[in-house]
């Protein structure tokens, strides 16, 4: 096994989570991406937590051959320091956000958007 930067980065999936766990992250407030189909080789300089609207994903971590799968209805947490490729063989859309190195401040009072 390889011990590279990435071999303790993983990738975290919630499967189709409910519409109060998404009204909670304020998702509809986040900005929207998307792309279409083919290969985008990857690297995450801050934590991406993402909610896909369309699309599949195999996302192949850099130097290895595991992959993991996910695509519309996911909820997906992408580690800061990950870089990887996305194989996507479904047109993507999806909300995100990035956390910011001055996340100690509360969000308990969500912004309206």
């Amino acid at each position: 096994m390889a011990s590279d930067s990435n071999s303790n980065l993983r990738i975290t999936i919630e499967r189709n989570p409910t519409q109060s766990r998404l009204a909670e992250l304020n998702i509809k407030c986040w900005p929207k991406w998307g792309c279409s189909p083919g290969k985008y080789q990857l690297k995450f300089d801050a934590e991406e937590t993402c909610y896909l609207l369309k699309g599949k994903v195999k996302a192949y971590t850099k130097g290895s051959s595991d992959f993991v799968e996910f695509g519309a209805g996911d909820l997906v947490t992408i580690p800061k320091g990950l870089s990887c490729t996305w194989d996507v063989s479904v047109a993507v859309d999806k909300y995100y956000k990035f956390e910011s190195s001055s996340s100690s401040s509360s969000s308990s009072s969500l912004p309206s958007c």
